[in-house]
């Protein structure tokens, strides 16, 4: 009898400017997820993000500008469907998501045939806050999303995130690059594609590099940035329903 390959996982990690962090994402990445692939998507970083993400054993695919997160994690997936991988998560290079994770996340994707899984900061692991006009934001955004996705969603501007090989062909191709779409308006894409998304309480942590914004005015400026993207995600077109790659496609 043929043993069926084991599915093969690709972990994407886009990075601006992560040259001190990076290190310490990786060396968890490799102790815990020892058989999945690793790519960095170095995006237009200024210091030594690419040269310290070959130095540690991952590919590393350089963007000549800035694109932000929507559009290096694009550049991801399609570097995911070229490669032909089964799934595709997306690991921060500042430290906050833990890649021992990631088996809870594989797992909600085997048990719930999900096509992509969400680890989520308020879903009864951790014991991540937000507060004022941000917490407000991302609730109206989890009540809005949980009924257009037709699931309870606590969490919908997390971007850890795992996405199966439908997911992957949807977003190589239509993945938003504005700020907040690679969450929120990338949910509601594949809800209107036919994809189930679920959702997996996690433990995020502190980031290991750079400054979060917890100020008044910047918590205000969230909550309409999360608002105009949610109307920006809602008057857009349905992306049609996707199936898996074939072979010869993803060959190409």
């Amino acid at each position: 009898m043929r043993v069926p390959p084991e599915p093969r996982l690709l972990v994407v990690i886009p990075a601006f400017n992560e040259e001190g962090t990076l290190p310490q994402v990786l060396g968890e990445v490799h102790d815990h997820l020892p058989g999945a692939d690793v790519v960095v998507v170095n995006d237009g970083s200024t210091d030594a993000t690419g040269d310290v993400g070959r130095r540690h054993g991952a590919v590393v695919v350089d963007l000549p500008v800035n694109l932000g997160v929507g559009g290096a994690m694009r550049a991801g997936y399609k570097y995911a469907l070229r490669g032909g991988y089964d799934f595709a998560v997306q690991i921060d290079a500042d430290g906050q998501h833990d890649p021992a994770e990631v088996k809870r996340l594989l797992e909600t994707h085997r048990t719930e045939n999900a096509d992509v899984v969400i680890g989520a900061r308020f879903a009864g692991a951790g014991a991540y806050s937000a507060r004022g006009p941000r917490r407000w934001a991302m609730r109206a955004l989890s009540l809005v999303l949980s009924r257009i996705t037709g699931t309870r969603l606590t969490d919908t501007t997390s971007g850890f995130k795992l996405s199966g090989r439908d997911a992957i062909r949807l977003f190589a191709a239509n993945y938003p690059a504005e700020y907040l779409g690679d969450t929120v308006e990338s949910l509601v894409i594949a809800s209107r594609a036919g994809l189930t998304i679920r959702q997996v309480g996690v433990t995020m942590r502190p980031r290991a590099g750079g400054v979060p914004s917890h100020n008044p005015a910047k918590a205000f400026i969230f909550l309409m940035r999360a608002l105009l993207a949610l109307a920006v995600a809602l008057s857009r077109p349905t992306a049609p329903v996707v199936t898996a790659p074939s072979t010869s496609e993803v060959s190409r």
